[in-house]
């Protein structure tokens, strides 16, 4: 069994002087003022060498000009091959490509936009698949008449994940201060299949999730049966009345002035007049 050798190439010499060439050219693409000292070569093959220049242009900022030469064996020239632009170490970036169905945002779906389904969409299944649910089988499984796909097993497990952990689960902030949950109100519509148990439509006009889907435990302060649960607020005590003192008011004292012009006095007794006499003292009339 032979051993294969390998024999690693020098760079060669002629086109490692060929740095003028490689400014040269480097200067033809971009203007002479951006193209910076020399940093150094690479050798890519047999008389293949890539010479780099420092980028000065601003907006190119950590960027280097690589300008490939080569010479043709038993040749003497040195020729230009390639020239670009390369980023270096510390380069600033564009971020990496990202496919637009994986850039869409919940709510970027205007009027008039199309946002097709991927034929091997895995939340979807096609529409003669049996489920588990006798439910959910009586409205999917129609011979001709039912919808090409629906909803997958894996698709309603991420319908369930983002509503349960969304603004309509139990754990956002109107929730934790509802009176009570949404299964217990009235106005809660149970949805029908498998997510019957564990989610529902609002029918509330007056709630914030009025025609939305939201979790069993759930709940907003718009419950149908908020008025019979007890207040959460302290009720104030009543007020201390003070029955020992009084103060006269003003309508009081004229009403006592009044009393005592007509004869009553205010203790209730009869008003004596300054002038009137003991019937005891007076002596009768005709008499010596």
């Amino acid at each position: 069994m032979s051993r294969i050798r390998t024999r690693s190439t020098a760079a060669d010499q002629a086109c490692v002087a060929a740095v003028d060439l490689a400014r040269r050219a480097v200067e033809e693409v971009a203007r002479p003022a951006e193209v910076g000292e020399h940093l150094g070569f690479d050798s890519e093959g047999d008389r293949i060498v890539t010479h780099f220049f420092d980028c000065l242009d601003r907006a190119y900022k950590g960027w280097r000009w690589a300008v490939t030469v080569v010479r043709a064996a038993r040749a003497r020239v040195v020729t230009v091959s390639e020239t670009v632009l390369l980023p270096g170490s510390g380069a600033l970036l564009a971020p990496s490509w990202v496919p637009w169905n994986q850039r869409l945002l919940p709510g970027d779906l205007g009027v008039g936009d199309l946002l097709p389904a991927e034929a091997d969409d895995d939340r979807l299944a096609p529409g003669f698949t049996a489920t588990d649910d006798d439910s959910d089988r009586q409205m999917i499984f129609e011979y001709g008449l039912g919808r090409a796909r629906v909803l997958s097993p894996l698709g309603r497990d991420l319908a369930v994940r983002r509503w349960y952990s969304g603004d309509a689960g139990p754990h956002s902030p109107i929730a934790h201060a509802a009176p009570a949950q949404c299964s217990t109100c009235g106005f809660f519509w149970p949805l029908a299949g498998a997510l019957r148990l564990g989610f529902g439509v609002c029918t509330n006009e007056y709630a914030p999730d009025d025609g939305r889907v939201v979790a069993a435990d759930h709940g907003c302060g718009a419950h149908s049966e908020a008025t019979t649960v007890p207040s959460m607020i302290v009720d104030q005590p009543p007020p201390i009345l003070d029955d020992l003192g009084y103060d006269l008011l003003p309508a009081e004292a004229e009403e006592e002035g009044a009393a005592g012009a007509e004869g009553v006095v205010p203790n209730g007794g009869p008003a004596e007049s300054a002038g009137s006499v003991d019937e005891s003292d007076s002596e009768p009339l005709g008499h010596s």
